[in-house]
Order: C-alpha cells, then structure tokens, then sequence
C-alpha cells in the first residue's frame, strides 16, 4: 500500500486521532502554567525542573508557603483529571478497553514528554493515577494509600511514588492476574516503565540517600 495511502487511513480513522489528542493533552503543562503565573517562577529553571506537583512545592513555598501547597493540589488535580477526561470522552464514543488502555499510555506519555516544551515534562505519577484510577479503581485506591502511607513515613515524594507504583501491579496481579478484559500486563508495564524511567534520576538519589525530603 502507498505511503500515502497508510497515512489518509491514518489521519481518518477516529482511534488514531484521539490517540493524538491524548498526547496532546496529556502534555498540558498545568503545574508550570499555574507557578508562573500566580506565583511568578518558572519550574522549569528552578528546583528539580520538574513540572509536576512536588516541584510546584519545592519552589513556591519559600515565597509563598499557603499558596504553594494549594498550587501543589491543583496541580494534581489537573493533572489527573486530563487523563480522566480523555478515557470519558473515549468511553462515551464507544471506544472497547484496549483503545482506552492505549490512550492511557498516550496520555502519560504527553505529560512525562510534552510537546509544548521540547519533549520534557514530568515524572507522569498524577495523570498516572488519573488514568489508572479510571481504568483499575480498586488497585488505585490501594496505591494511593501505599502512597500516603510511605509518604507520611518517609517523607520522600520519589519513595511514596515508586512505592505506589509497584502496589499497583502486585495488587492487579493479587486480584486478576492480569489487566481485566485485556489478559495482558503490557499496557499496564508499559505506563510504569515510563513512570520509573522519569524516576531514574531520584533511585540514585535514594540509593545514594542523597533525595531530598519534602516538609
């Protein structure tokens, strides 16, 4: 088939474009829209460079301590709720659970890589949870609780994150086996090998027991 060919198909079918979408999406850089403009600092210069809610913390809380946790939950929130609504929107059109699954990933991938800053982005742990929560709600919750339990404890964000991370799949496996209706993981291992990817840098700060904790 023509090059030309694939690419009409491509550009046409409805699945492909909302793929696309969801990247796009995804890649929404609300923690560094929110710090520069209510709190005049740009995350991308400062702190970790991160873009995601605990670097929206780290940076804003010297000036600003009230405003920065309450950026920081926003944060989140929007975070999530991107990858939220674009698995809504794909469930309303009727989409079957492998397509929402892959629009899943693609949301993820659009924060962890924007496009709007060069392919940078976060560490993809709140739009994460945003589509997981959608997707596997039960094995979610558990994460989320592995999460506030670590977090309390150590106070270390990285730590409380990539503990949640691996509660997510040991609780699918405990539960299912496997991802419902799909009778695969992959989908599953794929969003956390980018979760753990964007994490390299702070396992070897908590190997080193050089990550910072945050107060």
């Amino acid at each position: 088939m023509p090059i030309l060919d694939i690419l009409s198909g491509l550009v046409t079918n409805i699945h492909f474009i909302f793929y696309v979408i969801s990247f796009f999406v995804g890649g929404i850089p609300f923690g560094l829209l929110l710090a520069k403009k209510f709190a005049g600092v740009n995350l991308k210069n400062m702190g970790s460079q991160s873009i995601g809610a605990t670097n929206v913390l780290r940076v804003v809380k010297d000036k600003h301590p009230v405003l920065a946790k309450k950026l920081a939950v926003i944060t989140v929130a929007l975070d999530a709720f991107k990858g939220i609504f674009m698995l809504f929107v794909g469930t309303l059109l009727g989409f079957d659970i492998n397509a929402l699954w892959l629009m899943a990933i693609m949301s993820v991938s659009g924060h962890c890589f924007s496009p709007y800053l060069k392919f940078e982005g976060g560490k993809g742990v709140a739009t994460g949870a945003g589509v997981m929560l959608f997707l596997l709600p039960i094995e979610t919750l558990i994460a989320i609780a592995v999460w506030f339990i670590v977090g309390r404890i150590l106070k270390i964000s990285s730590a409380a994150s990539l503990s949640a991370v691996a509660a997510l799949v040991v609780s699918v496996i405990v539960i299912h086996g496997t991802i419902p209706h799909v009778n695969s993981l992959t989908p599953l291992i794929v969003v956390v090998f980018i979760v753990f990817y964007k994490h390299i840098p702070n396992i070897v700060r908590l190997l080193k027991k050089e990550e910072s904790k945050v107060v």
